[in-house]
């Protein structure tokens, strides 16, 4: 199973979900890859030290001959590896312009160690460029955050258009795995009234655990910490394991 974390819109808590739900599914014990593909690398800065990666994402999608445990660093969570990103991957679209199999470079990667994982989590840039396109075609299930705002649907059309695009020609298995309601507040109307509305557009497909706004999930990254290890009884970290758990039963 390989999921795509993917939303155009910034802010929505898509590196918050790909480094903690990650982590929640090797805590389930399956085996897991986190493939960081956005060129700002926070999913990378809370399991890698910057100073010690000497492959990134970029060489692995424009270095072909490189073997993949070049690519691939252990994390301190068990059954979790990563393969981090720098921000030389923001060249990656001029570097890529005009080849054939550009929109195919990821997918053709992941292909010989598609095995040596259960799930595999891509954390895509807020943009749906050529970098979101690739892991749109190399991904079986697309997994939507959308945080609970005034502006929460804002964009995703174009997102869903993408998808329809990628599932009419490159990759006609990809199908939506749900959308994920994050930042939720429970003091205010606005939030209820958001999900309420998401749940009425998307139905079945939106996720039954929601992900509420907490200082612990805010704060973990900066200790280079997953919410399991840095607060391990928050309400965060409970509501990424029952996410797991849902993913897992989708998938």
């Amino acid at each position: 199973m390989i999921i795509v974390i993917a939303n155009q819109k910034g802010g929505v808590g898509k590196t918050t979900t790909a480094i903690n739900l990650s982590a929640a599914c090797a805590l389930q014990g399956k085996r897991v890859l986190l493939i960081d593909l956005d060129p700002q690398g926070n999913s990378s800065l809370s399991f890698v030290d910057s100073g010690s990666i000497n492959a990134s994402a970029f060489e692995l999608l424009t270095e072909l001959e490189q073997p993949w445990p070049e690519f691939i660093y252990r994390t301190k969570v068990k059954k979790l590896d990563i393969v981090p990103s720098r921000i030389s991957l923001a060249k990656l679209e001029a570097k890529l312009v005009g080849d054939f199999d550009a929109i195919f470079r990821l997918r053709d990667r992941i292909e010989s160690i598609r095995g040596d994982y259960d799930v595999i989590f891509l954390d895509t840039p807020p943009t749906l460029g050529i970098i979101t396109v690739n892991a749109l075609v190399a991904a079986t299930h697309v997994l939507i955050p959308i945080q609970s705002s005034y502006f929460a649907l804002e964009g995703t059309d174009d997102l869903l258009e993408t998808i329809e695009k990628v599932r009419s020609r490159p990759n006609p298995d990809l199908s939506l795995m749900g959308v994920l309601v994050t930042l939720f507040d429970k003091r205010t109307a606005l939030s209820k009234d958001v999900e309420a509305h998401i749940r009425k557009v998307f139905g079945t497909k939106a996720f039954k655990t929601i992900i509420t706004r907490s200082v612990r999930l805010e704060e973990s990254p900066a200790h280079k910490e997953t919410i399991f290890t840095y607060a391990p009884n928050s309400s965060g970290a409970s509501e990424y394991l029952k996410l797991c758990r849902e993913v897992l039963q989708r998938g």
